[in-house]
């Protein structure tokens, strides 16, 4: 009997030749995340250490599904006190710093997610080593969270592997595979993945393996004189992707790593103090929401049962062929259809060049061998899934639903990505027509993570849920929406795009102005460039079916006649050169921009309660989650009903 019998998150047990072996096992959880139970246990758990040494120390998870996500971030929002926060983040540098100064040989033994908190614990180690498995990701990821690591991470990891390759890491938030991870310098070795991990970290215990970081070049990067020139250029490429005032935790990071890496001591104070104050600020509340909104979409239609393997799409046009892609890549074979071989091809070809960019080697290999060209359609009879993608016309659907629905199995899902038209208006030909859903994908599709997954009036339950399922097993946030002209996403974004264009036309505010408007209250996109990149085919489209002012669906007639589609063809507002819209700088002073944005952003929000007056969502988290993910809706504002019933639009 120890003083560590009682644990419920840690296990340690000494083996026959003296080596401690510390599993953290989260109970009642299916992932280890540090919370404050665990973390208090964890002090336990050193207090013995201390007193008991063992020879040696192997630090791993008890769970299989991965070492340890980071901290519990369900429990962040109980905090609002900076003082408070300060004091908890110091606490956990001393505990980490006791585990560090453990007068034992240390190796951590990584599996699957080390991430935020786990890999600042891990970095308290002698050794690091990593499974060479497709799951192994390793990462500090709290920028996306709206701080930055406060575990001690942008200390030791900055000092391990020097500011020029440890800051990147954390302003991007980017994972590592465990190659990658090695290369990098974060962990010291790789384990082969049909190799024995725990025999591989006892090994490295028995023979002390030696770390070969900081290196030279490490610890130069940290010179006073290489942190003030590095910092100046990590400031500027910062600013080019986000404001200062909407995500202050990378500005935080650069300030805190250019001030104080050449104190130990004073970088530490300086995290505590910074990450505190970002903890309890609006960015980080409104980017903790989205994580919350992010994680509630990921569980939606999990627990359906739903074998799926083969999906067969017809119409091979951009967003149709990029659908086909994305589904091979997520690992299902795919059928492409059209009228001819020389609107398959091009398809073929840009999804070849994704795959390339993605995989490689076999992997490769089998993905172009599961993208299949299929004229006549063949694999309509074989397929789980059949998403349309063909003309934005009702009529022209109809007629395909009437021809595919006798060659489809009864259990298959039958999906339309027509992205206005309600289901109602296509069901006609069929002979059943609660089979029918929409699968409103976002262009890019390999960019946008949101699925729209609508159901009509006479869609069966059981589809929908399939449709949900679907939508999890490529990657996607799959979104219940109800059956009406736009749905969610464009319902909502059109009038925004309307206002603007009459802003525009009505006003003379510059097109350039009235994107600077947008970017400045958060957008990702000002409308004019959002219109481009949707494509002003499609927003024509659009326009007729949600019923725009006759002026604007002339203007964007004209365009459509002359070609000009917006970024694909290289020329709509704006003129388009090398994947970029040639802007004039906008002239506007603050206070204008500031007018234009709140004439811009009324109708939004007006549509966003129409919504969900309307049920087209069942609540307001899933109608936040909708906007943020499918439109870019600013992220750190928490979503749009988030923000108005916040205040801070007052």
């Amino acid at each position: 009997m120890t003083d560590l019998d009682s644990l419920a998150h840690w296990r340690y047990s000494v083996d026959d030749s003296g080596v401690g072996w510390l599993l953290i096992d989260r109970a009642d959880e299916e992932t280890n995340s540090l919370g404050r139970a665990v973390m208090d246990e964890l002090d336990r758990v050193v207090t013995y250490l201390e007193a008991n040494l063992p020879k040696g120390l192997v630090l791993m998870s008890g769970k299989s599904s991965g070492f340890i996500v980071g901290a519990d971030i369900r429990e962040f929002d109980d905090y609002t006190d900076v003082v408070e926060v300060n004091g908890l983040i110091t606490g956990a540098h001393e505990l980490f710093q006791r585990f560090e100064d453990l007068g034992c040989y240390k190796v951590v033994a990584i599996d699957g997610f080390c991430l935020g908190g786990g890999l600042e614990l891990a970095l308290c180690c002698d050794y690091l080593i990593a499974t060479d498995s497709d799951s192994t990701r390793i990462g500090l990821p709290e920028i996306k969270l709206g701080i930055f690591p406060g575990f001690g991470g942008s200390v030791r990891l900055t000092r391990r592997i020097g500011g020029a390759k440890a800051m990147p890491l954390m302003l991007t938030g980017r994972f590592l595979k465990a190659g990658a991870a090695r290369a990098q310098g974060v962990i010291d070795a790789v384990s082969p993945r049909h190799g024995s991990l725990r025999w591989d970290a006892l090994r490295a215990v028995q023979r002390r393996r030696k770390s070969r970081h900081p290196t030279r070049l490490a610890k130069l990067a940290n010179s006073r004189p290489a942190r003030e020139a590095l910092s100046r250029v990590m400031v500027k490429q910062t600013a080019s992707k986000a404001r200062p005032d909407h995500y202050p935790a990378p500005f935080a990071l650069i300030e805190s790593w250019r001030a104080h890496a050449g104190d130990r001591k004073a970088h530490f104070v300086s995290e505590a103090a910074e990450v505190a104050k970002l903890a309890v600020g609006d960015t980080a509340r409104g980017l903790r929401r989205v994580f919350h909104l992010m994680e509630d979409l990921k569980r939606t239609g999990k627990s359906v049962d739903f074998d799926l393997r083969r999906v067969h799409v017809i119409g091979a046009g951009v967003m149709g062929g990029d659908i086909a892609a994305w589904c091979v890549q997520q690992g299902l074979e795919v059928t492409l259809q059209d009228r001819e071989m020389r609107f398959i091809e091009p398809a073929i070809k840009r999804a070849h060049k994704q795959f390339a960019r993605r995989l490689k080697g076999g992997a490769l290999v089998a993905a172009k061998a599961r993208l299949i060209p299929d004229l006549e359609g063949a694999g309509v009879s074989r397929a789980d899934v059949v998403i349309e993608a063909i003309i934005e016309d009702a009529e022209i659907k109809r007629t395909l639903f009437k021809s595919l629905e006798p060659q489809m199995r009864s259990d298959a899902v039958l999906a339309t990505n027509t992205s206005s038209i309600p289901l109602e208006e296509l069901t006609s030909a069929l002979e059943n027509p609660s089979r029918l859903i929409g699968l409103h994908f976002f262009n890019p599709v390999a960019k946008m993570p949101l699925l729209e997954v609508v159901r009509g009036a006479e869609s069966d339950a059981a589809v929908v849920e399939r449709g949900l399922a679907f939508g999890q097993r490529i990657g996607k946030l799959p979104l219940a929406v109800k059956s009406s002209p736009g749905f969610l996403v464009n319902r909502v974004l059109s009038p925004y795009m309307l206002k603007a264009m009459s802003l525009h036309l009505d006003e003379g505010v510059t097109l350039e102005n009235l994107d600077e408007a947008a970017l400045r209250f958060g957008m990702p996109m000002g409308p004019v460039e959002l219109a481009d990149v949707v494509g002003l085919d499609v927003c024509q489209k659009v326009s007729e079916t949600l019923g725009a002012p006759d002026a604007l669906r002339e203007r964007l007639a004209g365009f459509v006649a002359g070609g000009k589609l917006g970024k694909k063809s290289g020329e709509g507002n704006y003129v388009w050169q090398k994947g970029k819209a040639v802007k004039q700088k906008a002239d506007a002073d603050p206070a204008e921009l500031e007018r234009i944005s709140a004439a811009l952003l009324q109708p939004f929000f007006d549509e966003c309660r129409a919504c969900l007056d309307e049920g087209v969502v069942d609540t307001v988290d899933q109608l936040d989650a909708g906007i943020i993910f499918g439109t870019g809706f600013a992220p750190f504002r928490g979503g749009p009903m988030h923000y108005l019933a916040s205040g801070d639009n007052a």
